[in-house]
């Protein structure tokens, strides 16, 4: 068994500091979208004047949230309930035009 390679990076969103623990090959998709989240608060900060940047980052999250909840659903809806079964018969299939 192979242990992935972690890394220690830090970020700052909303003007915040965090220590993180991650995979080292997920260090560019982190360092994305911890850009496209501290835009989003910005973009909210520049909208809205009044709301401090937690409430800035709570609509940032809520709008990951709900894209996030979008996604699944629709990947749900697409999912095959007998895909498992379709893959494992063309896997035996596969195994036997191979010998």
């Amino acid at each position: 068994m192979t242990e992935e390679l972690t890394k220690q990076i830090n970020v700052i969103i909303a003007g915040r500091s965090y220590p993180l623990q991650i995979k080292a090959d997920d260090e560019p998709i982190v360092r994305k979208i911890v850009k496209e989240v501290n835009e989003q608060v910005n973009r909210f900060q520049l909208n809205h004047p009044l709301k401090d940047k937690q409430d800035c980052l709570a609509f940032t999250v809520l709008i990951y949230a709900v894209d996030l909840h979008k996604t699944r659903q629709s990947f749900d809806a697409t999912q095959d309930p007998n895909l498992s079964d379709k893959l494992s018969e063309l896997n035996v299939l596969l195994d036997k035009l191979l010998q």
